[in-house]
Formats: structure tokens, sequence, C-alpha cells
């Protein structure tokens, strides 16, 4: 008996390959003159574990339009560590999630991680800087045309975000492309 693939599942495939193929496209094209990229020089990777809500992000296009964004770390016995976004199209609705691996670049004291949602799809993501509380952290892509700030609860302190923010723009990202994500819907009673 000939069974074909649910039509949904075959969809969501494709979307996903679309997807790291334009994350691939966006971490790979040609550098503009950007100052030399200066990751974190250690991140203690057991205490980088856990959920990070997505604060502010220069996004590619999957991420246009989520909210309650976040990324979900999980490190493996084998060293990988299990990445998954978890996202909404809209609030009330329910978690979505892509389920990656990311590899630690040897050598680089955790802050360089190759990240693959779809195989043979990879990108290199690098954490600039992680505060050393581990509530808010700054990521980029090696050219710099996406970035993510990262913080431990849905909301950021002001100062904090902008310290964050500082760290991406002194890195070579441009301050204008940070979208703020929404994280907590308008009048919820947790805002």
């Amino acid at each position: 008996m000939n069974q074909r693939p649910p039509m949904k599942a075959f969809m969501r495939a494709i979307l996903l390959a679309m997807a790291s193929a334009m994350l691939i496209a966006c971490a790979t094209s040609e550098e503009r003159s950007l100052p030399p990229l200066a990751p974190s020089p250690s991140v203690d990777l057991p205490r980088f574990m856990g959920t990070w809500h997505v604060i502010a992000h220069v996004p590619y296009f999957f991420e246009e339009g989520k909210v309650a964004t976040r990324d979900e770390y999980r490190l493996r016995p084998d060293g990988r560590i299990d990445n998954d976004f978890v996202f909404k199209d809209e609030f009330g609705g329910p978690d979505r999630r892509w389920r990656g691996i990311s590899t630690v670049v040897p050598g680089s004291g955790g802050a360089r991680w190759n990240v693959q949602f779809v195989w043979p799809f990879s990108t290199e993501l690098v954490v600039i800087h992680v505060d050393a509380d581990y509530e808010g952290a700054a990521l980029v892509t090696p050219n710099r045309k996406l970035a993510w700030i990262f913080g431990r609860q849905p909301t950021m302190e002001a100062a904090r975000y902008e310290s964050l923010v500082e760290r991406l723009v002194a890195q070579g990202v441009e301050r204008n492309s940070l979208q703020l994500v929404p994280q907590v819907a308008p009048n919820d009673p947790e805002s």
C-alpha cells in the first residue's frame, strides 16, 4: 500500500527547508566592512541552558510577525545542545516549535555555535555577551545581518536592554534594524 505523508507535514518540511535556506543565505552573504567580531571570552554552557525570551531581534523572514518567541536550550551528554525555537503566530494561539541541534565550535569558549534546524543547512551564531547574572544575552551571526537580545523573563528593564543594544551596535549591528518582539499580550494582567 502506497501511503503519502499528510500534506500538512509535507508543507511544514518545505517551509522549514525554505526558512533554513534563507537563514543560510543571510548568514553567508558578503560581509560589509565591519569591525572584527568579538565573541564573549567564555560562556558557562550549563548556566546558559534553559529558556531565553527573544526581547528583540534583527529577524529573518520566518521570525517576522511571531509573538512570545523564545529559545529553549538543553545540554546533551554528547556536548551538543538541543535548540528549540518556540513561538506563537498570535497571542492566544498554541505554541509552535522548531527543533534544532547546536554544536559548540571547538576552541570558542562556548561562544560560537553551529545551529542546524534542517539538514544539511546550518549557520553560525556568536554569543557576544552574557550578563554576569545570566539574565540577559546578545547573539549575532558573523555577518551581523541577524541578531538577538535574549532575556530570562518576557520583559526586560530598560537599562539592561540598552546595554545589550549598545553591545550589538559596537559589533556592527545597525541599531534601527533591531525590532522588539511582543512577548506579553496587550491588556494581559501580567504586563
